[in-house]
């Protein structure tokens, strides 16, 4: 699929034929969206990375973090204001490379977390039964606060993750937001470093609860 110009999401025509999204053996996947894939997209996705290997160590391995942008920068490097946040948070900026968004990410994602209301909306426009797997990263944390997560399965990390995004998805239409731009995270690109600092707090803010829920494990990560 493409946006009127010819950019932004695109397919590849040899994953047409797939038909259970998300399928990816034991490995859970989740895919962060935003616009360029340089700013707040990779933070996310770093963030994400550093926290799960905080909480479970060798065991993330089970937990594949990616990211793309709906009108990606193809092989870009992230914002070097990005990059300065996320080392003050003791995450890794090195070896990123921005990617658009392609159909073949959204299959194979077990969780999609957008930037804002409108990412949500173009990837839930791709198809693939995306629906019920794609939130804003903010829509998310706001609804696995509300789930008891004693009631989620025990067994593998995996299991217990496509359990939360099935709980967060049938809460959706019952816990609504307290205001229609609550959801969302703005954009830094351009702005100066104290900018892209909020902007970095608030994914965190929204991360620390997610992860912990996904992976039944708690820890708090700050700033250095």
């Amino acid at each position: 699929m493409t946006t009127p110009d010819g950019r932004g999401i695109r397919g590849h025509t040899q994953y047409v034929q797939r038909v259970v999204p998300g399928d990816s053996g034991d490995v859970f996947r989740i895919l962060h969206v935003c616009t360029g894939n340089v700013c707040r997209s990779p933070m996310a996705e770093r963030l994400t990375r550093h926290g799960l290997a905080r909480r479970l160590g060798g065991g993330a391995a089970g937990m594949l973090v990616e990211s793309a942008g709906t009108w990606g920068h193809e092989g870009a490097p992230m914002e070097a204001h990005a990059a300065a946040v996320l080392a003050e948070y003791g995450a890794d900026p090195s070896g990123f490379t921005g990617r658009e968004l392609l159909d073949d990410h959204v299959i194979d994602a077990d969780l999609v977390l957008t930037a804002t209301r409108d990412h949500r909306a173009q990837v839930i426009s791709m198809g693939h039964a995306a629906g019920l797997r794609t939130f804003t990263l903010k829509e998310f944390t706001r609804l696995v606060r509300a789930i008891d997560t004693t009631t989620l399965p025990e067994g593998s990390v995996t299991e217990r993750a496509r359990a939360l995004v099935r709980a967060a998805a049938a809460l959706r239409g019952w816990l609504l937001a307290p205001s229609p731009d609550a959801d969302e995270v703005g954009d830094p690109y351009g702005a100066p470093i104290s900018y892209f600092r909020s902007i970095g707090a608030e994914i965190h803010t929204a991360l620390d609860p997610m992860v912990t829920a996904l992976t039944g494990v708690g820890a708090t990560v700050r700033p250095s």
